[in-house]
């Protein structure tokens, strides 16, 4: 794995975040790093700032690499990869593309193209992501092995069926925003009363990545973790009491319901 030269097809906002987070993260280094995108201008401006090489064409790309990334949007996808299909069949093709699972590559990938489809976050960046990976793949053993090592260390892997990439996506993937929406939300009430705004960030921030890592590694129940918090007639059992009367949970449950298409808000 780590003689592999990773090649990103596309290098929008979710390629760079692997790229940094494998980067930070000592899992490749940059001159086994190679990508292209449609802006030549932009793609040379980050390939120098990430100290990575920058190609100019998709095929290129894949002829210099031995993973390819496909990072382009979900509806170029097809488009991009048609004319380089002789090449990807040599390859092990990793797609983030949202919406692109096994079965729609096998309809125009060449027979034997050994390909996967996952759906990292953006936290990658930092080395605490997620990337989800389908079930139903056709790398090898030792492929699939090598993957899931480089990912690890920029994420937790976790194998999902082909019918839970769009729930599970919903949670890793929109959650950042969630979380950041909360985070914003618990530094104004620290502001409202005294905190200076960057340590309110700071605090809250810690806060979940802490919170977070705890649950991760004990397997608690978040009910039970909650609880731990919660003495009787104390100021976090009042707070909680607030959220719930505000229909905190639901609110949250609703927002993955909305995304999911089974409601319209």
């Amino acid at each position: 794995m780590k003689d592999w030269i990773i090649g990103f097809i596309g290098f929008g906002n979710m390629a760079q975040a692997m790229a940094e987070g494998m980067l930070l993260k000592g899992a490749v280094k940059a001159d086994k790093i190679r990508a292209c995108a449609r802006d030549w201008d932009k793609m040379c401006k980050n390939a120098e700032k990430y100290g990575i090489r920058a190609l100019e064409s998709p095929l290129e790309t894949a002829r210099q690499s031995d993973v390819v990334v496909v990072a382009v949007k979900p509806y170029l996808v097809e488009q991009v990869l048609t004319p380089i299909r002789e090449v990807l069949r040599d390859k092990i093709v990793i797609s983030v593309a949202v919406n692109y699972p096994f079965k729609k590559y096998e309809e125009f990938l060449l027979p034997g193209t050994h390909h996967l489809s996952t759906l990292p976050n953006t936290p990658v960046a930092v080395g605490e992501g997620i990337i989800l990976c389908e079930r139903e793949h056709s790398l090898t053993e030792e492929e699939l092995a090598g993957i899931k090592e480089l990912f690890s260390a920029i994420a937790l892997v976790e194998m999902v069926d082909t019918k839970q990439l769009g729930v599970g996506g919903t949670i890793s993937g929109c959650g950042p925003a969630f979380a950041s929406m909360f985070i914003e939300a618990l530094s104004d009430g620290g502001v409202l009363h005294g905190l200076p705004r960057e340590l309110s960030y700071k605090l809250a921030s810690q806060m979940v990545v802490g919170t977070g890592k705890l649950q991760l590694a004990t397997g608690r129940h978040p009910g039970v973790m909650k609880d731990g918090v919660c003495s009787p007639g104390g100021t976090t059992i009042k707070g909680v009491a607030a959220l719930e009367r505000k229909g905190f949970r639901s609110a949250v449950i609703d927002a993955i319901d909305a995304i999911e298409g089974r409601q319209t808000l």
